[in-house]
């Protein structure tokens, strides 16, 4: 099993996200440049936090046109793990992959600090070993993470149960508290927390292991 991690000029949580895969659960991944179509013999793909591309025009917009991204909704579209990580939500809502904008927080500020979750997992893949309720931290770190999207879309996301995670002290001004979101087949997943630096138990909890633990089922 092998896990693909896209790198954009300017992502810097792809190494994070292999540590994760690789220290704490033993999971072989690979580096994907964005310019790359191969996603030849890979389990599942993880978008990294970061800026790609700067974050100029808006945060994911340049990135949506990486030529590996063409590749990454067809692996979607047949059912392929797809989990995007702050930057990386960004870049699958401008995709099209999940539907909403992530905009400028409430209060205009970067964000960087534990946050208080509460899971519903729903039928979304990569939250199964989560319990429905259960409250968990992930750390923050962002400045445009809060979650916009028409009041129809909204309650499409609710009906379908795709609102996945929400904050219980929202930090950004997101609507409806929502810090994370799946599509809905359950294989897309995007959220701005970062589980990837919630695996170890000195490093900000353990509270993520189990979401990229997920690809071991």
């Amino acid at each position: 099993m092998t896990i693909g991690i896209v790198v954009f000029p300017g992502s810097n949580c792809d190494r994070d996200v292999s540590w994760a895969l690789e220290g704490c659960l033993g999971l072989p991944s690979r580096f994907l440049w964005h310019e790359e179509r191969d996603l030849t013999d890979l389990e599942a793909v993880i978008l990294p936090g970061g800026f790609s591309y700067g974050d100029y025009l808006r945060c994911g917009a340049i990135a949506r046109f990486a030529p590996l991204l063409q590749e990454v909704i067809q692996f979607a579209a047949a059912g392929g793990p797809v989990l995007g990580i702050c930057n990386g939500f960004q870049v699958l809502t401008e995709m099209g992959l999940l539907p909403g904008a992530l905009t400028r927080n409430a209060k205009l500020h970067f964000l960087c600090e534990p946050a208080e979750l509460a899971v519903s997992p729903g039928d979304c893949r990569w939250l199964q070993g989560y319990g429905d309720g259960e409250k968990v931290t992930f750390p923050i770190a962002h400045g445009e993470g809060r979650y916009q999207c028409d009041p129809e879309q909204l309650q499409a996301l609710e009906d379908g149960g795709q609102v996945v995670l929400r904050y219980r002290a929202n930090p950004n001004g997101s609507v409806a508290d929502v810090a994370g979101i799946t599509n809905k087949a359950g294989n897309v997943l995007g959220l701005m927390p970062h589980p990837e630096r919630a695996c170890d138990p000195q490093i900000g909890g353990i509270d993520g292991r189990r979401l990229l633990a997920s690809l071991l089922g």
